[in-house]
C-alpha cells in the first residue's frame, strides 16, 4: 500500500499543486488552504518513501503525524470557508490573501509545536483532542450549508451544488477514517495511507467541470435537494 501512495500519489500531488494554481484559481475556492493541503499530503508522502527505505529514526513519525494533523485541520478551514461562502456571501475574511495566509501559518505552527509536544510528554490524549475538534465543525457546516441553500440567491446553481459536494465529502472523510482513527490507533497507518487519495477527489470537486454534472443529477434524484439546489 504504501508504494501504490508513493508511485501514483507523489506524481498526482505534484500534478495537483501545479493545476490548483493554474486551475482552481479562476474559480471561487479556497485555494491557498488547498494548496496547503496538497503539502501536507506531500510531505507525508515522502515519509512514506523514508519508511520504505527502512531508515530507523523517531523524527519522520512525528513529522509525519503533525503533518496529518496539519492536513485535517485545513480540510476544516476549507470546509469553513465553503460555510461562509454559502451563507455569508459578503463575509470573505477567510477568502482573502492576507488572511488565508495568516491562517495557514497558525494552522502550521500549531501542529508544528503541539504535536511534538504531545509525542514527547507522552500525552496522546492530546492527539485525540485535537483530532476529535474538527468534527463539530464539519458537522455545523454541513447542516447549516444545507440549510442556507435556498436563501442563497447570489451564489450561482452550480457554486451551490459544488460546495455542498465539498462539504459531504469532507463530512463523510472525518466519520467513516478520521473517527475509527481516533478509536483505535492500529488503523492510523490506513488512514493516513488513504487520505491523499481522498484529497485528489475533493479537487474534483473543487473545479470546473464533469463533476458538475454529476452533481446536478444528484440534486435531480431529490426532491428537496434539487429544490435547495437551485
Amino acid at each position: 500500500m504504501m508504494w501504490i501512495d508513493t508511485c501514483i500519489c507523489l506524481p498526482l500531488t505534484l500534478l495537483m499543486i501545479y493545476c490548483v494554481c493554474c486551475v482552481v484559481r479562476r474559480s471561487p475556492v479556497p485555494v491557498i488552504y488547498y494548496t496547503n493541503l496538497l503539502l501536507s499530503n506531500l510531505i507525508q508522502i515522502c515519509i512514506m518513501i523514508v519508511w520504505i527505505l527502512r531508515i530507523s529514526s523517531s523524527i519522520p513519525a512525528v513529522i509525519h503525524i503533525s503533518c496529518v494533523m496539519a492536513s485535517l485541520y485545513f480540510r476544516m478551514c476549507i470546509a469553513l470557508e465553503r460555510y461562509l461562502y454559502i451563507t455569508y456571501p459578503l463575509l470573505d475574511c477567510l477568502r482573502q490573501t492576507r488572511s488565508s495566509v495568516l491562517v495557514c501559518v497558525l494552522v502550521w505552527a500549531f501542529c508544528i509545536v503541539s504535536v511534538p509536544l504531545a509525542l514527547v510528554l507522552h500525552e496522546l490524549g492530546r492527539l485525540v483532542i485535537y483530532a476529535a475538534l474538527p468534527g463539530p465543525l464539519f458537522m455545523f457546516c454541513l447542516a447549516r450549508t444545507f440549510r442556507a441553500l435556498p436563501a442563497a440567491t447570489s451564489v450561482p446553481t452550480e457554486e451551490k451544488r459544488r460546495s455542498l459536494g465539498i462539504l459531504i465529502l469532507l463530512f463523510f472523510y472525518y466519520f467513516l477514517l478520521i473517527v475509527p482513527t481516533i478509536i483505535s490507533r492500529y488503523i492510523f497507518i490506513i488512514f493516513s495511507l488513504l487520505s491523499p487519495f481522498v484529497d485528489l477527489i475533493l479537487f474534483l470537486f473543487m473545479r470546473k467541470g464533469r463533476i458538475d454534472k454529476l452533481l446536478t443529477c444528484l440534486c435531480s434524484a431529490d426532491g428537496r435537494a434539487d429544490h435547495q439546489c437551485d
